[in-house]
């Protein structure tokens, strides 16, 4: 990748400021100075100086984000509607999602500055688990939740959750906890339609060993090591188990 970009994900400087830092020739690849800021690099395999001193990579940043509904989850959008990136503000370091939801799925989105991690999350041998509370139009009985269970065919696919259970049931709609740990597209929309009940509602509400709990809409924290731990089935240390300070949306957040 160009090594203004690299410079961005390894967390050393904004891409605006590794331009400058480039062109000015104040920034040395593997002992040599450079000053093209499109020289393509291999992220992980170059030492980087700047002004003549060892810069090392920021420390790997994930967040959970409180994803309102109406937001992208993309850094633009060509029918000009709002992104996941007009309402995050002060995240230190460059964040790409994990994953992604829909326009009108509202909910917890992890966004990392690890991409490998980001790959690792979302790769279906993995298994990470992810929860959905989904309001349903009428009333689901226990013959249509065996089916969801068992699975169904939508347009050519196999499509079954991990688990499905009624968390409360009505003649005009029904609240479901859904599972998966595919994350096909549109996947809960597509199971819940397949059995005629539309989805009028959908929020994320866990991914792996982070739950969105409390965490206000447009908001965002830390996840913690031991989350991530958790997430991919490794041992908990001990440390860290409190989770972040939730930080603010520059525009309020949009449901």
């Amino acid at each position: 990748m160009p090594l203004v970009r690299a410079l961005s994900k390894l967390g050393l400087a904004s891409r605006t400021t590794a331009v400058r830092l480039v062109t000015e020739g104040r920034v040395q690849v593997d002992g040599r100075r450079v000053t093209d800021p499109g020289l393509a690099v291999i992220p992980e395999r170059i030492r980087v100086a700047i002004d003549g001193e060892a810069a090392s990579p920021a420390a790997a940043l994930t967040i959970a984000f409180h994803k309102p509904r109406g937001v992208v989850t993309t850094s633009r959008d060509p029918e000009g509607r709002p992104t996941i990136y007009d309402v995050l503000e002060g995240v230190p370091v460059r964040v790409v999602p994990v994953g992604r939801l829909d326009w009108a799925t509202s909910g917890l989105l992890l966004l990392t500055s690890d991409t490998r991690l980001a790959d690792t999350l979302t790769n279906p041998a993995t298994g990470v688990p992810r929860v959905y509370l989904a309001t349903v139009r009428g009333l689901v009985d226990d013959a249509t939740l065996a089916r969801l269970q068992h699975g169904v065919e939508d347009g050519g696919e196999r499509l079954r959750p991990d688990q499905v259970e009624a968390v409360k049931v009505s003649g005009r709609e029904s609240l479901l906890r859904i599972t998966l740990t595919e994350g096909r597209n549109r996947e809960v929309r597509r199971l819940c339609g397949a059995v005629g009940h539309e989805v009028t509602r959908l929020r994320r509400v866990q991914f792996g060993a982070v739950a969105l709990g409390a965490l206000p809409v447009g908001h965002w924290r830390e996840v913690t090591p031991d989350e991530l731990a958790a997430s991919l089935g490794a041992p908990a240390t001990g440390k860290n188990q409190a989770a972040g300070p939730t930080r603010r949306p520059r525009h309020g957040g949009r449901r």
